[in-house]
């Protein structure tokens, strides 16, 4: 079973910086499997589920306006994982951070994949 496994957060002061894990498991060794989309979203209380950062096979990486500057996406595509470095944070950046990867199997066709989640908290 494909599984996003997630790594980093916490508890970090205005200014200061974070950074954000993801690699996919579960995936059978030697099936045929591309991912055409991997990066991360975040809910902050009260609020719809945003986009962070995206990278497509197709069109690179995508930011939102609001962390673009300052927030980094890598992503390494012979392990499958992705991590976003965050600089320079803001209070306004607390929130739920969600991994998230669109995933094609030949099994299975594409299926969006999401972590569980790790929370990010910006103290002043």
């Amino acid at each position: 079973q494909v599984q996003l496994v997630e790594a980093g957060g916490g508890l970090v002061q205005a200014g200061g910086s974070l950074r954000l894990s993801c690699a996919v498991s579960g995936i059978i060794s030697g099936s045929l499997y591309k991912i055409n989309l991997m990066g991360w979203y975040r809910q902050a209380p009260g609020k719809l589920r945003e986009l962070v950062a995206r990278d497509s096979s197709i069109r690179g990486t995508t930011y939102a306006d609001s962390v673009r500057g300052r927030f980094t996406l890598s992503r390494d595509l012979s392990k499958d994982t992705v991590d976003l470095q965050m600089n320079n944070l803001e209070l306004e950046d607390t929130a739920v951070y969600y991994c998230y990867a669109n995933i094609y199997q030949m099994a299975t066709g594409s299926t969006d994949y999401w972590g569980q989640g790790t929370q990010v908290t910006v103290s002043s």
